[in-house]
């Protein structure tokens, strides 16, 4: 098994050292997993469960002072599963694991996703909320009325605010020589309205996965969908370029097109893998058992 995982793209991170850990175990983890599936659900848990990174408990809050959490899973059988706006979960990415192998539907909402974690026995009404992040929501002083949010969201949102808050979304891919697999989670971004979704749940825009090569991205999420940075990553791999040379390439072609951030990682079925960014870091491990 090959597993390539990473922490989100922004600014250089406090922690850095801390941070890098995490990741670290998280593919060392996720080589434990008995297929790709597997693995990059178990390497994002980890990530899930650590407050250092904008996924489960440290999850961004939206202009109401509550998280909602998206994620998404694929797999080179072209199997999907996704959920979107899920308060009160830590391991997203396992709901969107069940959506991915348990139904014929690619993406859920956020009663269905919970209904999902319900039956898994997950904890639906977990505080993720940290006294750090609720000071910064506060220091925020977002409006109470719909109208005054919307006003406070367009002129501020996707503004760069302190280094570690601009740090991202999360994800990992793997493959095991056959089949590949990618997943990708995240609380959103600061300054979005209650209910927005970004780029994370939706297929070819926060992951991609086909019998070529896996991919997850992480940045500015509207900016990722418009362009499928992921989908755009996999065609250049299957257009013969190798996945350090695609994601270089893609990278640089969303920076063309867009005033947006963005990191990218991939992995084809052989286990070479690339990544690319345009902020300030973007933080990433690699694991092989082969």
């Amino acid at each position: 098994m090959h597993v390539l995982a990473h922490g989100g793209a922004g600014g250089p991170p406090r922690g850095t050292t801390e941070r890098q850990a995490v990741i670290d175990d998280a593919v060392t983890h996720g080589l434990e997993g008995s297929n790709p599936l597997d693995a990059v659900v178990r390497a994002v848990n980890i990530l899930e469960d650590s407050p250092r990174f904008n996924a489960g408990r440290g999850g961004t809050l939206q202009t109401d002072g509550r998280q909602r959490m998206d994620a998404g899973v694929m797999t080179s059988d072209g199997r999907v599963g996704a959920v979107c706006n899920v308060p009160g979960v830590v391991r997203t990415v396992d709901l969107a694991r069940f959506v991915h192998s348990e139904t014929p539907h690619i993406l859920l909402g956020p009663e269905g996703a919970r209904a999902v974690g319900d039956h898994l026995g997950v904890d639906l009404n977990v505080d993720l909320i940290t006294e750090k992040q609720q000071s910064r929501f506060d220091e925020l002083d977002i409006p109470g009325d719909f109208e005054g949010q919307l006003g406070f969201v367009n002129e501020r949102f996707g503004l760069p605010t302190t280094d570690d808050v601009a740090l991202d979304t999360v994800g990992a891919v793997a493959t095991d020589g056959d089949r590949l697999a990618a997943a990708t989670s995240t609380g959103g971004r600061w300054v979005a309205l209650a209910g927005r979704i970004g780029d994370v749940p939706q297929v070819g825009g926060g992951f991609f996965c086909s019998e070529v090569a896996a991919v997850s991205t992480t940045g500015s999420g509207e900016d990722i969908a418009r362009a499928t940075l992921a989908r755009e990553v996999e065609r250049l791999i299957a257009d013969g370029f190798s996945p350090q040379v695609a994601t270089i390439e893609a990278v640089a072609e969303f920076e063309g097109r867009t005033d947006g951030s963005a990191g990218v990682i991939a992995i084809d079925r052989d286990g070479e893998i690339g990544s690319a960014y345009n902020t300030a870091a973007m933080q990433t491990a690699v694991a092989s058992d082969q």
